[in-house]
């Protein structure tokens, strides 16, 4: 078998067969294949596509590159979630507690954040103390023991797929649906879940812009779910502005525990039950979507889900005391008031504008080694459709280095778009694929 055949029978918009597939990943993780030929092989990919099995036979080649996280240790069905990607999408801190708390084991592994949208692991390490770098026997004993567990990947998780994302950031090949989608779902996979349960985000601050490209990108990944035997539902979420109001590590904290405690920004809480009530129909914890949404509900209401989130932090090395004082958690030295430039209505919140704005101050990575901040960044006060005056704060930026102070300032102020129409309201979920 040759590298040259492979690229070649693509390039002429042939299907592969698993075996050249395998070959191809395989060889290219060993360094066997070099950088160059895997690139026209990515461009050849890019315009003639990928049909499901073809894509299910990539993810699988590239969950199998490394290691595969064995959970089987652990009783009930795993379901796993996974966000395409936003700003202040802090779901997980809410959701994995929550869905624990309704009796459905919840073992996550998760990322960090780069770029402009920020990684469930540094938010959780805004706790002090927090532990997110747990050996295979410490994962599952915090799952079995107190029903939830967030830890980082692991080095070997799916190296294909690192090697491969590298060559495709700097080959003009990222924007291909079969190599997102088996890229996502290869990690999905190899973190041992059972189902999974997928947020695609749509708009200016995700990844997709349009809803077409994020429907086909949905349907790829769901596709693949049914080939390799996993339940798979992808939920469409609109991202036109940041989830919930906060955005920033700490700060984003913050507003998850206070979702948990039954209060928190609609949004943020919707679209928690929505995710979290899907979880539990995949893991056969309930007969039907509006069970479990009810349960959920009845959960945060109650302060069972707020409980579960101690339990987890607490186990995790964190002291549980920051659930009920706040000001515990890393808090910035400087705020300031972002005012309002005339009467309207907000019209837009460009969401990708807001996260470029708090990684600049310090809040996320330009690339993987950069130091955070914890406690920078912007709490949105007004959101799409409500009614501003001129003068009035319609955000908070929280800084500790000044230097970038003004330049935050004029790009929180761009980021709001005021128009003296009230604009129609968008739907926070725009469809389900299953």
């Amino acid at each position: 078998m040759r590298p040259y055949d492979i690229i070649y029978k693509k390039r002429e918009g042939q299907k592969l067969s698993p075996e050249e597939i395998r070959y191809l990943i395989n060889e290219y993780t060993a360094g066997k294949i070099p950088d160059y030929q895997v690139s026209a092989w990515a461009m050849a990919v890019f315009f003639q596509g990928m049909d499901a099995e073809e894509t299910a036979d990539l993810t699988m080649a590239m969950a199998e590159s490394g290691d595969i996280l064995d959970l089987s240790e652990i009783e009930g069905i795993k379901v796993d979630k996974h966000s395409t990607g936003g700003v202040g999408d802090t779901t997980t801190l809410v959701l994995a507690p929550l869905v624990a708390s309704a009796g459905v084991p919840v073992a996550k592994l998760s990322g960090r954040g780069l770029g402009h949208t920020g990684g469930t692991i540094d938010k959780l390490e805004s706790i002090p103390g927090f532990k997110t770098s747990l050996s295979r026997e410490e994962f599952i004993n915090n799952v079995n023991n107190v029903g939830v567990a967030v830890a980082g990947q692991t080095a070997n998780l799916t190296p294909a797929d690192k090697k491969l994302y590298g060559l495709r950031d700097v080959t003009a090949t990222i924007e291909s649906i079969p190599l997102i989608a088996s890229s996502i779902m290869s990690k999905k996979i190899a973190g041992g879940a059972d189902g999974i349960v997928l947020d695609v985000k749509v708009g200016n601050g995700a990844f997709m812009k349009g809803i077409d490209e994020a429907h086909s990108l949905g349907k790829a990944m769901v596709a693949i779910g049914h080939e390799v035997g996993r339940e798979t539902i992808a939920v469409l979420t609109n991202m036109d502005q940041p989830l919930g109001q906060a955005v920033g590590n700490s700060l984003e904290l913050k507003e998850a525990i206070q979702t948990l405690r039954g209060k928190g920004p609609n949004d943020l809480r919707e679209l928690s039950l929505i995710l979290g009530a899907n979880m539990l129909t995949i893991a056969k914890g309930v007969d039907n979507f509006n069970e479990g949404y009810s349960l959920l509900s009845e959960n945060l209401s109650s302060g069972k889900a707020l409980c579960q989130f101690k339990k987890f932090i607490g186990r995790q090395g964190a002291d549980p005391a920051v659930v009920d004082d706040l000001e515990l958690l890393p808090e910035a030295e400087n705020v300031i008031e972002i005012k309002s430039r005339s009467d309207g209505f907000i019209s837009s919140i460009n969401a990708r504008e807001i996260g470029l704005t708090v990684m600049m101050i310090g809040g996320g990575r330009v690339v993987k080694d950069d130091a955070i901040d914890p406690a920078v960044g912007v709490v949105l006060l007004k959101k799409n459709g409500e009614e501003v005056l001129k003068g009035e704060t319609i955000a908070k930026l929280y800084l500790n280095d000044l230097s970038h102070q003004q330049e935050a300032v004029k790009r929180l102020e761009k980021a709001f778009v005021i128009t003296d129409e009230e604009p129609s309201k968008k739907d926070l979920v725009i469809d389900i694929i299953k």
